[in-house]
């Protein structure tokens, strides 16, 4: 009766939500605006009316990341003087950025069938118990069978939708042309009308209904690359039988211990056809359905969970790190929000920023120093972190606190710290007097340390004065940014203006990283100069490496990125730095590895660093930096695209023209294995282009490198940006795999992966990297260090297979990553390297340093200050025999 009662009110809840509902809808700085807001009938998405933004007014139901009762966010803070009645506030938080959507119901009843509505939404996504992996692409998690029909479903119901522009039901040719277009089908007309006739088959012809586009739509979407993959274990039959599909997972995905089974599991799951489940068979379209379903993901599902050793000293851990993490913009005008802790600990980040300083009352807060950005109570801060720090998982958290306090504001923060983390500040069992190593993260599970500097020991306890702060960045930017006349605001908005507009000339892929020479200009200072983190990692390599297999060290960005943009974290990765903090508000490309390296081990914060980089010495500057250890050759064969739309920032959006797609592999890791490959171009075809080229890449480190995949969209003048998915190396799965980009529901390329061992030197190869197994006869076998003989599989693609037009020569670039890329040079045409990894000079910086081999690192007492050791030993060259790059970053040693 109870289950009866339930279903019978979240039937009533989605009956009144997709009717729709007047509410209020909040934003900072107004009063308000009242709107209808609705339910569309596929119940994927909130939608509004009216609004200018028209199509664009709506919120994915898959993005929403939690719906809280009561006027409790910063938004609904700010208009605490509206009386609002809490029963009828509630807020929805989305995106990547928690975004907050702050309504206002005329009455309780409506606001609680809206909360009871959108939590029913959001439990029925997925099988994911956390709503923080909900906000990763859907296709990374295993889905059941009915979610996955049902998407697909959804799919074709809301193309034939958006196809039938006068709204009666049906479509015509013109429509049906007018779709594919938009889908960036280019498909003779001839072809089209063959098809559409086909499908047409009542009475009323010349129109599709819904169930008829459905058959034009399978037609249109036959994938051959995968029709011919089945043919070829089939034996040339149009379905596989259970032992065939047994022999596929076992020699070609490399599936160890296949049972019957699990194959009648595979069938039984993604086959459609009744007919086909009962002789136990799976045809094209169940194939097809498996192909593309989370199981032949190029990412390996069982790091979705934790799978590393985590019994180690904290220092042989990466930590995912957030800099300034209660900004949601820029470094000087943006909001301070609470929220963004929730976000940044739910999402993985361990290492979060708050900085401290003298607030009214008595009471300290939080803020970016010198600067316009809003300020919230420290004591919110800490209990925002006390709520949300243990949620998805348990492993320790950091917190890194820039004190700025008097000392008797220091008396509260210490207060408050006690009195909200409690026994969690408790590390006593994990540490002992004797130890000579840092605990592990399993010792320390449940609890927050605190790093930030003791005020000095000859002070009293009744001390009025007394400065602990850790050189940061409100230091770093005091004399140039301190706010003193009225007209700032106006400057510095002038400033960042400037900057945005140098930002949209540069590669699309990132257009979030502005250059410091667009700083510099925009500033008109003329003054740089180098920081101690970039130059350590430039001169002191080896001893900095070895510093950090027994330190942790921290390294954020320099103040001078007031746009929020982040520095190349993998230049400190390579050296073994754990805490390399980002700006997490700042999407794109630098975020976009973060995310990378840390899914490795569940997302969990916590990725081991590579034996080598724990324990013994090497140059991670040099050609060969170990010469003894094994390399990885990566063999990658680019097969096809599907579905790939036009660019986002495309002046005519989907009436633009059709992509010209190829697809550009980056690696990205020790300088050594840094480089890129592209394909060939493929003309007018974004739905189901075909390259079948192949790769190859050898790498010196595979365990710290990571893949990154991007579709662009050739241009005479250049290229624009279509996606990207970037993959740890030790996270791909072998064999025939989906590639799906990030943030796109449906857009993915196909490849097939494998990877061997290679021993010996070999730089003579990078030379030739290009004749390197590009037309080889055969290909690599993952679980062998030799060679073998094609797949029947590989012969029946390569010699029927081919681009749907005639394509372009492809272009290929073997780049050595800068030792000081920093963040992305600006590439003002589009069509060059772009990203990382330039050799050679870079904004007047020499950036290619070899390193001589220095005597080893002396090991310092735990009690020695970092200060000290890097006076002594890793002492910075003289400003004056060094060319200087103000956009460098700064470390911190803890």
């Amino acid at each position: 009766v109870h289950t009866g009662a339930c279903k019978h009110r979240h039937i009533r809840c989605m009956s009144v939500m997709q009717s729709g509902t007047q509410m209020v809808k909040l934003k900072a700085g107004s009063k308000g605006l009242v709107r209808l807001f609705y339910l569309d009938e596929h119940r994927s998405c909130i939608r509004w009316k009216p609004s200018r933004k028209s199509e664009k007014a709506k919120i994915t139901i898959d993005s929403l990341y939690k719906v809280t009762e009561g006027g409790q966010s910063d938004i609904f803070h700010r208009h605490a003087d509206g009386s609002f009645d809490p029963a009828c506030c509630f807020t929805v938080y989305h995106g990547n950025h928690m975004e907050s959507l702050d309504l206002v119901t005329s009455n309780a009843e409506e606001a609680r069938t809206w909360i009871t509505g959108l939590r029913y939404l959001m439990a029925g996504i997925s099988d994911e118990d956390s709503l923080a992996k909900r906000q990763r692409t859907h296709n990374q998690y295993p889905l059941r069978r009915e979610t996955h029909l049902n998407h697909c479903r959804q799919v074709k119901q809301c193309t034939f939708e958006e196809a039938d522009k006068n709204g009666d039901g049906f479509l015509n040719i013109e429509e049906i042309y007018q779709l594919l277009h938009k889908l960036n089908v280019n498909l003779p007309r001839r072809k089209v009308k063959q098809m559409f006739q086909e499908a047409d088959t009542d009475d009323q012809q010349g129109t599709l209904t819904y169930e008829e586009f459905s058959v034009f739509y399978k037609m249109m979407s036959l994938r051959r690359d995968l029709f011919l993959l089945m043919m070829a274990y089939s034996d040339r039959k149009d379905h596989l039988t259970a032992e065939e599909l047994a022999n596929f997972l076992r020699n070609e995905q490399k599936m160890a211990n296949v049972t019957p089974e699990d194959v009648a599991e595979i069938i039984d799951k993604f086959e459609e056809s009744d007919e086909n489940k009962q002789g136990g068979v799976m045809g094209i379209e169940g194939f097809t359905s498996f192909m593309r379903s989370p199981a032949c993901d190029i990412f390996n599902p069982l790091h979705h969970k934790v799978n590393q050793d985590m019994e180690q000293p904290l220092s042989n851990y990466f930590v995912a790190s957030s800099h300034n993490t209660y900004l949601t913009g820029d470094q000087l005008l943006s909001h301070s929000k609470t929220d963004m802790y929730a976000w940044v600990l739910q999402s993985g980040c361990r290492c979060v920023e708050v900085d401290c300083w003298d607030g009214p009352d008595g009471e300290p807060v939080v803020q970016h120093g010198y600067t316009l950005t809003s300020k919230i109570p420290f004591k919110s801060v800490i209990e925002t972190i006390n709520k949300y720090a243990f949620i998805n998982n348990q492993y320790p958290v950091i917190l890194s606190i820039e004190n700025h306090c008097s000392i008797q504001q220091q008396k509260k923060i210490a207060q408050y710290l006690r009195e909200i983390f409690g026994d969690k500040l408790d590390v006593g069992d994990a540490l002992s007097r004797d130890s000579k190593t840092l605990p592990s993260p399993n010792s320390l599970q449940g609890k927050i340390l605190i790093k930030g500097k003791r005020l000095p020991s000859y002070l009293s306890a009744d001390a009025e004065e007394g400065e602990v702060s850790d050189d940061d960045s409100a230091d770093e930017i005091e004399d140039d940014f301190k706010l003193k006349s009225s007209n700032v605001e106006s400057h510095i908005r002038k400033k960042l203006d400037s900057l945005l507009k140098e930002s949209r000339i540069g590669d699309k892929e990132d257009t979030d990283s502005f250059s410091i020479r667009a700083l510099l200009r925009a500033t008109h200072q003329g003054n740089v100069y180098e920081t101690r983190a970039q130059s350590l990692v430039n001169h002191k390599a080896e001893q900095f490496l070895a510093f950090n297999q027994r330190q942790l060290s921290r390294i954020y960005p320099s103040a001078y990125r007031i746009d929020s943009s982040n520095f190349n974290p993998q230049f400190y990765w390579n050296v073994g730095c754990q805490l390399v903090a980002l700006n997490y508000q700042t999407e794109g490309r630098m975020m976009q590895l973060n995310r990378s390296k840390f899914m490795v081990n569940g997302g969990i914060g916590y990725v081991l660093k590579p034996p080598p980089m724990c324990k013994g010495s090497f140059n991670p500057f040099s050609d060969d930096p170990l010469p003894a250890y094994p390399k990885k050759q990566l063999i990658l064969k680019i097969i096809s695209g599907q579905q790939l739309p036009k660019p986002p920032d495309s002046m005519l959006g989907d009436r633009g023209e059709i992509i010209d797609p190829f697809v550009e592999v980056e690696i990205i890791g020790l300088p050594v294995d840094c480089c890129k490959e592209q394909t060939r171009v493929v003309d007018d075809n974004g739905f189901n282009p075909v390259w079948e080229e192949t790769l190859s890449f050898t790498l010196h480190m595979a365990e710290v490198a990571l893949v990154r995949f991007l579709v662009w969209d050739h241009d005479p003048i250049g290229r624009d940006f279509i996606g990207q998915r970037t993959v740890a190396f030790s996270s791909l799965m072998p064999g025939y795999r989906h590639v799906y980009l990030e943030g796109l529901t449906e857009a993915s390329i196909f490849v097939h992966v494998s990877v061997h061992d290679v021993y010996g030197k070999v730089s003579a190869l990078r030379g030739i990297r290009g004749l390197f197994n590009r037309s080889s006869k055969s290909s690599v076998d993952t679980n062998s260090g030799g060679l073998r003989k094609r797949s029947i599989s590989d012969h029946l693609l390569r010699r029927t297979a081919s681009a749907p037009a005639k394509g372009r020569k492809k272009t290929k670039m073997v780049l050595s990553e800068s030792v000081a890329s920093i963040s992305d040079p600006k590439n003002a045409t589009g069509a060059g390297t772009g990203g990382e990894g330039v050799s050679g000079k870079e904004g007047g910086v020499v950036v290619e340093k070899r390193l001589q081999p220095r005597a080893p690192l002396i090991h310092r007492p735990i009690s020695m200050p970092l200060e000290r050791l890097l006076q002594g030993q890793l002492s910075l060259c003289s400003p004056d025999k060094e060319q200087h790059d103000m956009g460098a970053d700064t470390i911190i040693g803890g």
